[in-house]
């Protein structure tokens, strides 16, 4: 397979940067790519490769998320509109949007909100009736540091998350210290919002569709997901032996359920 060069850009919006790693050729096809809570663009650059050349990957760090700038809010509609700006920025046409998780919710409604820009959807273990939950899934953020005066310091702060975020760290710009790629209290309000009932934005697209759910989900019950291909057509649905976070544990047949639905398309 082609190795992918991603060449990291920025795009500024109200004042605000907006970074997204773009996986070249300019000459592929475009496929935007999502990611979800505490991760970043940059979780598909094994996705990318295996893509080869004839797709063109494009990860933004969503608002709030690694190398992006954080926002005053963290609404679906806030989310959109950077993907609205993104798209529009880079006049693609239409795009293939996949997404994981948030990024899967991310996408459905980008497709509800602008279809002429959306050929096709991708979700990856993004549910469409998510219960709101006191305390939510994320708590456990409220006692963690943004920043720390060294890398070592920030990475024990987090506790058992630490090794996973630690490969993830930014230095601050000033060089006194080093920051989490997420800001905690941002990320526990987009959690937060995130929940609810996203039904009708799921069937309001009558683009081809992928669903990919790992069998043993913590966020998207078998029956859920089910229901979701069975009543929006043109839906395929593929079960991985996996967990939620079906890209990093099983990357091979993640990336080869993509590759089989694109050849479709």
């Amino acid at each position: 397979m082609t190795q992918q060069s991603a060449t990291r850009r920025e795009l500024t919006i109200n004042g605000r940067r907006l970074s997204y790693l773009d996986h070249g050729p300019a000459t592929g096809r475009p496929l935007l790519a999502l990611h979800g809570h505490l991760s970043e663009g940059a979780s598909f650059d094994d996705l990318a490769v295996e893509l080869g050349t004839e797709w063109r990957v494009i990860a933004p760090d969503q608002r709030g998320h690694g190398d992006s700038d954080r926002a005053d809010d963290y609404t679906r509609e806030g989310y959109v509109c950077d993907l609205t700006a993104l798209l529009d920025h880079l006049d693609l046409g239409p795009v293939v949007a996949l997404g994981h998780s948030l990024g899967g919710i991310n996408a459905l409604h980008l497709a509800a909100a602008r279809p002429a820009s959306v050929a096709a959807l991708v979700n990856v273990e993004g549910p469409v009736d998510l219960p709101h939950q006191d305390p939510g899934p994320l708590a456990f953020l409220a006692g963690f540091p943004y920043t720390a005066p060294t890398r070592e310091a920030l990475i024990a702060a987090c506790g058992p998350v630490g090794p996973m975020v630690g490969p993830l760290l930014r230095p601050l710009p000033d060089g006194t210290g080093w920051r989490l790629p997420f800001h905690p209290q941002d990320t526990m309000d987009s959690e937060r919002q995130v929940h609810g009932d996203h039904w009708a934005q799921w069937l309001a697209s009558d683009c081809p569709a992928l669903l990919i759910n790992g069998r043993a989900s913590q966020v998207l019950p078998a029956e859920q997901a089910a229901a979701m291909a069975s009543l929006r057509p043109g839906t395929a649905l593929v079960t991985l032996e996996t967990d939620h976070f079906v890209q990093l544990q099983d990357p091979k047949g993640f990336a080869q359920a993509v590759r089989e639905f694109l050849a479709t398309l």
